[in-house]
């Protein structure tokens, strides 16, 4: 069994960083990286990771859960909360609670300080998930496990039930 303890220095990064220049997936205003911890410390129904984000940039669209639950704490830099309609400004040390719901928990963080803005992001590990993406009214729907399952959607391509059958 690994250690159950792992240092932060010790977290490698992954993702696009800001200084490889535009990535054909990745669109301008969002800084991808992330070091992965959970499953190096042995964690089985908690996610765990190190995000990192550039000034100015955000980690991800806007979204929310329908079946994981988010924490992040801040360590480094300062940035805001985006959350449902609200903005909230963030700083080291900030706790942040993201529950399961709709477009009310909808959360994305913003680095709005002229430094990186780091902080350790924790979750529920949910075997089937929905997701939702207010801004662009997309929705994506995620199951694990042997049988991996994505797609991302829109809710006005709805199909009757009973449609081609």
């Amino acid at each position: 069994m690994s250690s159950p303890i792992l240092n932060l220095d010790e977290v490698q990064l992954r993702g696009l960083d800001a200084s490889d220049g535009p990535s054909p997936d990745v669109p301008p205003g969002y800084d991808v990286r992330w070091g992965e911890i959970a499953s190096r410390i042995g964690a089985r129904k908690l996610g765990y990771n190190l995000t990192v984000v550039a000034p100015g940039k955000r980690n991800c669209p806007f979204h929310s859960h329908r079946s994981e639950e988010e924490m992040f704490f801040v360590l480094e830099g300062r940035g805001e909360l985006r959350m449902g309609e609200d903005r909230y400004p963030l700083r080291q040390g900030d706790l942040v609670a993201c529950p399961p719901g709709g477009p009310e928990t909808a959360h994305q963080i913003i680095n709005t300080g002229d430094t990186e803005l780091r902080y350790l992001a924790v979750s529920t590990m949910a075997e089937v998930e929905v997701c939702e993406y207010p801004d662009s009214g997309k929705f994506g729907a995620f199951a694990g496990g042997e049988a991996r399952f994505r797609h991302i959607g829109r809710a006005t391509d709805a199909r009757d039930y009973w449609e081609g059958e």
